[in-house]
């Protein structure tokens, strides 16, 4: 037998037309989901909740697997719905994975509670105690109670002073300048 044809050998694929599909008559579901109906009300009745009866829910408000969405008038709520839509079994299952991220566990920022306190780990705090220590050096540093702004102040005492004997220098030295062309003219 020739390679790559179907048949039983090496990765041969084999054709399944001949065999029988199977399809559920609309009304065996009818029948099934009137049962459905039927047991949610029994357990409404006795108080007895569900974690199904909400994936359920969900399940009717999409619709039943094998039907067409509906048809609406915007593009967005076709897209949301697509999106929305799950695989496989994953509805019927409630599963919980830490490594899943979803838009159950996203919340805005707007939502979290913002009296709630919230305990800062040993170097979020010690940043913090920095930062407070840095703006009250500064405050003390603008009002000149530092030890390095009092150094600093002097610093600048003594350069103004050295200025200002400068500037005195300069225009005695310009004065006597033009006193002598003065005198050189006449």
């Amino acid at each position: 037998m020739p390679r790559g044809k179907g048949g039983g050998g090496r990765g041969g694929k084999k054709n399944h037309k001949g065999k029988s599909r199977h399809f559920t008559d609309p009304r065996e579901m009818e029948q099934q989901d009137e049962k459905d109906a039927k047991a949610r009300e029994w357990r409404k009745k006795k108080g007895i909740e569900d974690s199904d009866d909400e994936n359920e829910t969900e399940v009717n408000k999409r619709g039943a697997v094998g039907e067409l969405p509906p048809n609406s008038s915007s593009e967005e709520e076709s897209s949301e719905e697509e999106e929305a839509r799950p695989k496989g079994v994953e509805h019927l299952i409630e599963i919980h994975n830490p490594n899943r991220t979803g838009n159950r566990t996203a919340r805005k920022v707007t939502e979290l509670d913002s009296k709630a306190s919230t305990q800062l780990s040993r170097r979020e705090r010690e940043e913090l105690e920095k930062q407070e220590a840095a703006r009250r050096y500064q405050q003390l540093h603008e009002e000149g109670k530092t030890e390095e702004a009092r150094a600093d102040l002097a610093r600048l005492a003594l350069i103004r002073k050295q200025r200002e004997e400068a500037a005195k220098k300069k225009e005695e030295e310009r004065l006597a300048k033009e006193a002598a062309k003065k005198a050189s003219k006449s």
